[in-house]
C-alpha cells in the first residue's frame, strides 16, 4: 500500500505540538509556573486540535496498513505500558485509559469489523460517525451533546466502575491525566476511516500524492509512537536539569 508522505508531515506537526503542550503542562503543574496562555480558550483549542488530529488521522490511515492485528496489539500494549509505568512511578500523574489505549482499542474493533464496515457507503459512514461523535462528545461529563450544548442528562447509574469508565462513563473518583474513552472518541476514529474510503472512492487520494511534505516533520511522524512513549521522561529530565542550573 502506498505511503503518503504528507500524512507523516501532518502527524509530525501534531507530535511537535503535543510535546510543546505537554512541556507547558509540566511547567504549570509540576513547577508551579503561571502561564496565562495555558489557561486560555486558545490553549484548550490547541489541546483539542492535537487529540482530534491524532485520532482522525489514525482512523484515516487504518485501511492503508498491513498486519492490522499486530499493529493494533502493539499500540494497545504501548498504552498498557504507559498506564503501568505512570501508576507505579508517578501515581499523581497516572495515565489510565489514555490515547494509546483508545487508539489500540479502536484499531482492534475495526480489525474485527473491517469486512462489514467497508460495505457501508463512505459518505453515509462519515456522516453517521460525525453525528455520533458530536452527540456523545460530553458523555464523560454526564450529558448528551457537544461542549456547552447539553441535550439531556444521562443516568448516574451508568457511571459505576472501571468497565463503564473505559466505555465513557467514568465513576466519581476516577482520575487520569490523559483520559480518552471509547465513547465518543471511537466515532472520530471511524470518521477518519470513512474519510479515507470516501477519498479513495472519488479518486481524491491523488491530492495527497501531490501535496508537498517536510522531511524532518515526516520523520517525526513516522516515529510518532516511539516519540510519544519517551517524550514525557525526556521533558522531565530536561526541565529538572534546567531548574538546577537556574
Amino acid at each position: 500500500m502506498k505511503r503518503y508522505e504528507i500524512l507523516d508531515t501532518i502527524r509530525g506537526v501534531t507530535v511537535v505540538s503535543m510535546v510543546l503542550y505537554h512541556t507547558m503542562w509540566d511547567l504549570v503543574y509540576l513547577y508551579g509556573m503561571k502561564l496565562r496562555w495555558y489557561e486560555s480558550s486558545a490553549a484548550y483549542i490547541c489541546q483539542q486540535s492535537i487529540c482530534w488530529t491524532f485520532i482522525l488521522l489514525s482512523g484515516f490511515c487504518f485501511p492503508m496498513g498491513r498486519r492490522k492485528l499486530k499493529r493494533s496489539l502493539t499500540v494497545f500494549a504501548a498504552g498498557l505500558i504507559v498506564t503501568l509505568v505512570t501508576a507505579a512511578f508517578v501515581p499523581d500523574s497516572r495515565v489510565i485509559f489514555g490515547v494509546l489505549t483508545l487508539l489500540g482499542s479502536s484499531m482492534l474493533i475495526m480489525t474485527a469489523l473491517d469486512r462489514a464496515a467497508v460495505r457501508v457507503r463512505p459518505c453515509a459512514g462519515l456522516m453517521i460517525s460525525l453525528l455520533l461523535f458530536f452527540l456523545l462528545r460530553d458523555v464523560n461529563e454526564g450529558y448528551l451533546g457537544f461542549e456547552i450544548l447539553h441535550l439531556c442528562v444521562l443516568p448516574k447509574s451508568w457511571y459505576q466502575n472501571p468497565a463503564t469508565t473505559y466505555l465513557g462513563f467514568p465513576y466519581r473518583t476516577f482520575f487520569s491525566t490523559d483520559y480518552f474513552s471509547l465513547l465518543p472518541w471511537f466515532f472520530l476514529f471511524t470518521a477518519g476511516y470513512y474519510l479515507y474510503h470516501l477519498m479513495r472512492e472519488r479518486n481524491w487520494l491523488i491530492m495527497l500524492e501531490k501535496a508537498k511534505s517536510v522531511r524532518p516533520l515526516s520523520f517525526i511522524g513516522r516515529h510518532s509512537l516511539e516519540i510519544y512513549l519517551i517524550h514525557q521522561p525526556v521533558i522531565t529530565v530536561i526541565l529538572n536539569v534546567l531548574s538546577h542550573l537556574a
